[in-house]
């Protein structure tokens, strides 16, 4: 097995890339000129031995900090502002956000935050809403994943539930990406592998989204295609070995590839996960990980071409988007993905709501092909019930 040496990368931020780099924790902060970090992470994640691997390095410096952890499987807009109490009462200079990608979206929301008179609501994703955001509330970012998949570190947007309504909201600043990431193979290795399946999924998701987007980037659907490449070729061996260093390391890279794609737009898989996890607290990579041969299917005479492209860069016999699904709905199984969201406690009762919202989502204007309510319905009514049928009718 060949050795995979350590980079620096700048795009789309400053990328400190390599094993063990969660050491230089210390640079980091001194790049930033951040003495008095906020460090933000999940309830699961403050409990296991990887949050020493960070906060080891900070106190063998004399680097004060204070961690916050009140942060959901899918992050609320309470979660924020409870972050954003804490990093205030303790004047905080800087966020490091450290787990998966309910971690990353609230501490860089909170960061975002820090500094704002308005409501995080006031920063939906929306025209131009990003401009009413104070420049100099807007504290400096250090992103940590330990997961292989959301990609939120190079993201310039968080999700965040609203606690009431329980919709799911884009929240976007330019100023919202981390000055600095460190991806560090080391603190995925003892995922579960259920989380690696999920993310891992998530990850591809993202790509094959990004690739399929229409409009004019090849920046990104380069960067798509390759990620797609490195998650075929690493995703099993991952979850089927978590100390592989190289999968795991690939797999890290892969899903910061993925989000950097996704600039050029997602689509319908993202519409509708992004309310099954408002609604129902779905994990979010488990829910792209059903609904993705669904939503293909739906979009076949869109993207036949592209997937034809995509099966030949990958190497899958017969090109065509038929075949890319096959090889979805084999990955699915050898990954333990259920095959409808039925099978993950999601029921049918609430398709037309669903539908609504998914539309509304900013997903659905860069799917591959235009959808109306009625799409969204019938789709999630196929992934629920695991019938492709109903997408032919």
């Amino acid at each position: 097995m060949s050795k995979i040496n350590s980079s620096n990368w700048n795009y789309p931020t400053s990328i400190w890339f390599g094993h063990n780099r969660t050491e230089d924790i210390v640079k980091a902060c001194q790049e930033l000129n951040i003495n008095n970090p906020l460090i933000v992470t999940d309830e699961a994640l403050v409990t296991l031995p990887i949050i020493d691997d960070l906060k080891g390095p900070l106190e063998k410096h004399n680097i004060s900090y204070t961690l916050f952890s009140d942060v959901q499987s899918n992050p609320s807009g309470k979660n924020v502002e409870d972050g954003v109490a804490v990093y205030n009462q303790n004047a905080c200079d800087g966020v490091i956000a450290f787990g998966g990608g309910s971690a990353l979206d609230a501490g860089k929301t909170i960061a975002f935050m820090s500094g704002q008179v308005l409501s995080v609501w006031d920063f939906e994703d929306i025209g131009d809403n990003y401009t009413k955001a104070k420049i100099d509330g807007i504290a400096p970012i250090i992103a940590i994943p330990t997961t292989s998949g959301t990609g939120s570190e190079v993201g310039r947007a968080t999700v965040i539930t609203h606690s009431e309504t329980h919709a799911k909201k884009i929240i976007f600043h330019p100023l919202m990406l981390p000055s600095v990431v460190i991806l560090d193979p080391n603190l995925t290795y003892n995922l579960p592998k259920h989380i690696t399946a999920w993310t891992g999924m998530d990850a591809l998701v993202h790509a094959v989204e990004a690739y399929c987007a229409p409009g004019f980037h090849p920046m990104a659907d380069g960067i798509a295609l390759e990620a797609i490449a490195l998650i075929k070729n690493n995703l099993v061996r991952a979850y089927e070995n978590g100390h592989d260093e190289s999968a795991r390391a690939n797999m890290l890279v892969a899903a910061m590839m993925g989000a950097t794609a996704f600039q050029k737009g997602l689509g319908s898989v993202h519409s509708l996960a992004h309310q099954l996890g408002g609604l129902f607290n779905t994990p979010h990579g488990l829910a792209n990980s059903i609904i993705l041969p669904y939503a293909l299917t739906q979009n076949k005479e869109a993207i036949e071409d592209k997937m034809k492209k995509l099966c030949i860069f990958l190497d899958i016999n017969n090109p065509s988007c038929e075949s890319f699904i096959k090889y979805i709905i084999s990955l699915q199984e050898i990954l333990g993905i259920p095959s409808n969201l039925s099978e993950a406690k999601i029921e049918n009762d609430r398709a037309e709501e669903i539908g609504k919202l998914a539309f509304q989502d900013p997903s659905t204007g860069t799917n591959a092909k235009t959808l109306e309510v009625k799409d969204l319905v019938v789709l999630f009514q196929a992934a629920q019930s695991g019938s492709y049928k109903l997408l032919e009718d």
